[in-house]
């Protein structure tokens, strides 16, 4: 078994959570480092993040810094005399004097098997593009965007229909493994830290609202990627029309690709109850749950009974996109694991 050693946890949602508690099963944790408290939920209150939720429930000194790249939080880790640095979704690029100060530097948990999907939201991207298998990668840090050599991957099958939400949990427990098994192994030297190769890599970059405006003209398959990739949050929608009245943004929250050599126009509803279908460019898409703007969540057979979706209404591009939607329950269900610049 390697030697305890000493390590500062960065991170900062929910999908941190595991690997954070795992780390303290393995080395003496000094201190734990997240962003600040943010105003969220419809009241806007300041929450605190997951991470120092579970680093006081733990016991754990937290440190939540404004800015990175002051020169303060690098004479605070120096402080903290710490073998390593184990980063996992912390949500801002580290500059290199922060990347330098422990002995063996800063280890990232990256949520894809590196070099594909670097950047801020490999989980999603991995979903969108209709990936099967995705994983953890262990790298060390550098100044480039997740380009550093990798200790360890660990992977797992995406599983039919599995949402951005489902698949960030149990990635979640996947970093926590690789906490376990394979963090003390390369703190200890070892482990060989293998330099990806760059010709084979793909971006993750950050989505935003409007990367959840469906377009039908797509295939049933693509849109079902997509709307799996962005739920619960940011969300995948279009605009509702009953006839030529437009009835709100509808966010689809869970849909399959189905009857895939069946043609309809993009867009139209079918309702052949209880099931909920649209067509689209190639194929037809099952809602199986969806939500009218100001409205909760239903099932298909609730959105059929209560008149949300009726027979020829259609789904057509949103002209703008819809505002936010409130807060989950389980932050895990809104992640990034890239480090988006400070």
């Amino acid at each position: 078994m390697a030697a305890r050693f000493r390590a500062v946890f960065f991170g900062t949602p929910e999908i941190a959570v595991p690997a954070l508690r795992a780390l303290c099963e393995v080395a003496e944790v000094p201190g734990v480092v997240c962003q600040p408290d943010r105003p969220s939920g419809r009241g806007m209150r300041l929450r605190a993040p997951a991470v120092k939720v579970a680093a006081r429930e733990l016991g754990l000194p937290v440190h939540q810094p404004e800015r990175v790249r002051s020169g303060e939080l690098q004479r605070w880790l120096q402080e903290q005399d710490a073998d390593v640095a184990l980063v996992m979704a912390y949500g801002r690029i580290l500059p290199p004097d922060v990347l330098a100060t422990p002995r063996r530097g800063c280890l990232n948990l990256h949520a894809s098997l590196l070099p594909k999907y670097r950047g801020a939201a490999p989980i999603q991207w991995a979903l969108i593009e209709g990936e099967t298998q995705t994983g953890i990668s262990l790298m060390q840090m550098e100044e480039g965007l997740d380009t550093g050599p990798v200790f360890a991957t660990r992977s797992l099958p995406i599983q039919e229909e599995e949402t951005l939400g489902e698949l960030s949990a149990r990635l979640a427990d996947l970093a926590a493994e690789v906490t376990r098994l394979d963090v003390p192994r390369a703190v200890a030297g070892d482990l060989e830290a293998v330099p990806q190769n760059d010709a084979e890599a793909t971006h993750a970059p950050p989505l935003t609202r409007a990367d959840g405006q469906l377009d039908f003209r797509q295939t049933a398959e693509q849109l079902a990627w997509r709307i799996r990739g962005l739920s619960p949050r940011p969300g995948a929608y279009g605009t509702l029309l009953r006839g030529d009245e437009p009835r709100g943004t509808l966010r689809i929250l869970r849909a399959r690709a189905v009857f895939r050599d069946v043609s309809e126009p993009p867009g139209k509803v079918l309702i052949r109850s209880p099931r909920v279908l649209v067509g689209t460019g190639e194929g037809l898409l099952e809602i199986l749950e969806a939500q009218l703007e100001g409205r909760k969540a239903l099932g298909a057979r609730d959105l059929v009974n209560g008149r949300v979706l009726a027979e020829g209404d259609e789904l057509a591009l949103a002209h703008a996109p819809p505002p936010p939607a409130a807060a989950p329950d389980s932050p895990a269900s809104s992640v990034t694991t890239g480090e988006p610049h400070d």
